[in-house]
């Protein structure tokens, strides 16, 4: 699911992608708004309370806001920045390392983020920011914007649009790559949703190890990428033989 791309990438592919990611976003946001009551997945709010700052000559507070906003854009800048450094070296470990890193972050918050709660939750809002956009720039890279994980406006957007125009399309070819796109659609939404109430439920009796369950499930899924990738090229190889 993370090494296809073009053609070769399928509806599974994607479905997959989105399950998993969709669901450690869905956690981080709860969890990250739980711990320091800060949106840690999309920016759009912040926006609006940092033009609010302004207006209002807070000069500081309006500074921390846009900031959450930074810390989400060098993020996704990040990880495309590493997808082409690594693309031309090796295509490997394209989408591995800023997995990896989402990992690493997600995983040193849930340990020792609690430290940060009472003194810098801003710096916890930061680091969250960052390895959300590192991770909604990473899956719509792969999926060539056909998924996007850390936010549910645009998704409800083109879900209203997808399920108006099965009452048009009449062509069974439009109508079989829309029901795709429906299904996708919901994919994202329901399992944004299971890992937002899984990350409540994990915050309420674990506290900030909820994000190190997200580091754990993208992990596993990343394991399960690469186990299924090796088989995939042994069973090719068995076959020349």
């Amino acid at each position: 699911m993370f090494r296809h791309q073009g053609k070769t990438r399928t509806l599974q592919h994607n479905l997959k992608i989105a399950s998993l990611l969709s669901a450690v976003a869905g956690m981080v946001n709860v969890a990250g708004f739980l711990a320091v009551r800060r949106l840690t997945t999309n920016v759009t709010g912040h926006f609006a309370f940092f033009i609010d700052e302004v207006f209002k000559l807070h000069w500081w507070q309006g500074w921390v806001y846009f900031s959450y906003i930074f810390f989400f854009f060098l993020g996704s800048f990040v990880s495309n920045l590493l997808i082409e450094v690594i693309s031309r070296k090796s295509e490997r470990f394209i989408y591995t390392i800023p997995a990896s890193i989402e990992c690493i972050i997600l995983g040193l918050l849930g340990f020792w983020g609690w430290h940060w709660m009472v003194d810098s939750p801003d710096a916890i809002a930061f680091c969250l920011l960052f390895a959300m956009g590192l991770q909604n720039s990473l899956v719509t890279t792969i999926s060539n914007a056909s998924v996007r994980t850390t936010h549910l406006t645009g998704l409800f957007t083109d879900l209203g649009i997808e399920l108006s125009q099965l009452f048009f399309y009449k062509v069974e070819e439009q109508k079989k790559k829309l029901r795709s796109s429906i299904k996708l659609r919901f994919t994202i939404i329901s399992f944004f949703f299971i890992g937002g109430v899984a990350g409540g439920i994990f915050y309420t009796k674990i506290g900030m190890h909820a994000l190190t369950v997200g580091a754990v499930m993208l992990l596993a899924g990343l394991i399960y990428d690469s186990v299924k990738f090796r088989i995939i090229r042994l069973k090719r190889k068995f076959k020349k033989v």
